[in-house]
């Protein structure tokens, strides 16, 4: 059976760091590229970082390039997201998923692999 779990989330202070990991069981995590995602409530579900297979290639929405860091430890079977610097408008549920393309020459981490799983819950408050 396939799955995928994130965790690392919880309630940190405006300016705080978390590291979310997400780990698979079931299936090589390494063979796919893997994106974070988060959703805000009331809000679209919107990419946040992609990272290609081999982890040497990685791409940000603008909103976290600076504060944010995707990798990767395929040995681990597990894709991590660090994120520095934290803002209050960071507050949502964040997802991951493998995907089977990393970049298609428009559109980063696509042709998803497998359902979306519980997603870890991140507040930014004071």
């Amino acid at each position: 059976q396939t799955q995928l779990v994130e965790s690392g989330g919880g309630l940190v202070q405006p300016g705080g760091s978390l590291r979310l990991s997400c780990t698979a069981s079931g299936f090589t995590l390494g063979y796919y590229a893997v994106g974070w995602f988060r959703q805000a409530p009331g809000k679209e579900r919107e990419g946040v970082s992609c990272i290609s297979t081999g982890g040497r290639e990685t791409n940000y929405v603008d909103s976290v390039k600076g504060r944010f860091t995707i990798s990767r430890d395929n040995a681990k079977n597990t894709v991590y997201l660090q994120m520095n610097s934290l803002k209050p408008e960071d507050t949502a549920v964040y997802y991951c998923a493998p995907f089977v393309i990393y970049w298609t020459g428009s559109k980063y981490c696509e042709h998803q692999f497998g359902s979306w799983g519980q997603g870890t819950q991140v507040t930014v408050s004071s």
